[in-house]
């Protein structure tokens, strides 16, 4: 799969750092979905507009907040994050339930 790192706003006020990341249930290790992080820092929310995949995950910015449902293991069914307005940038998320994903660089060829 070939990704390439969205460049806009949030990316300018991270500074220029930016990294893919697979990431996987800590429950059951079911890859959940193919996320960029930007800035250093913790992963504490999942902005919808960083997840490249799924495709059932990707474009989640375009719809309700009500429409979306909580992030869940597809495998295991585990509870991983819930959707939220991340005030700060009035942006769309899902807060991350502290430890419930490992994450892994992905390095670009």
């Amino acid at each position: 799969m070939g990704f390439e790192f969205k460049k806009d706003k949030y990316k300018t006020v991270r500074g220029t750092y930016s990294r893919l990341m697979d990431l996987f249930c800590r429950v059951c290790g079911k890859k959940i979905l193919v996320y960029q992080k930007d800035g250093p820092g913790n992963l504490r929310r999942l902005y919808f507009d960083r997840i490249f995949y799924p495709k059932n995950l990707t474009n989640l910015e375009t719809k309700p907040l009500k429409t979306i449902p909580t992030l869940s293991c597809p495998k295991c069914k585990e509870d991983i994050g819930t959707p939220y307005i991340y005030k700060k940038e009035n942006r769309k998320a899902f807060k991350i339930y502290q430890d419930m994903l490992v994450k892994k660089i992905i390095k670009l060829k």
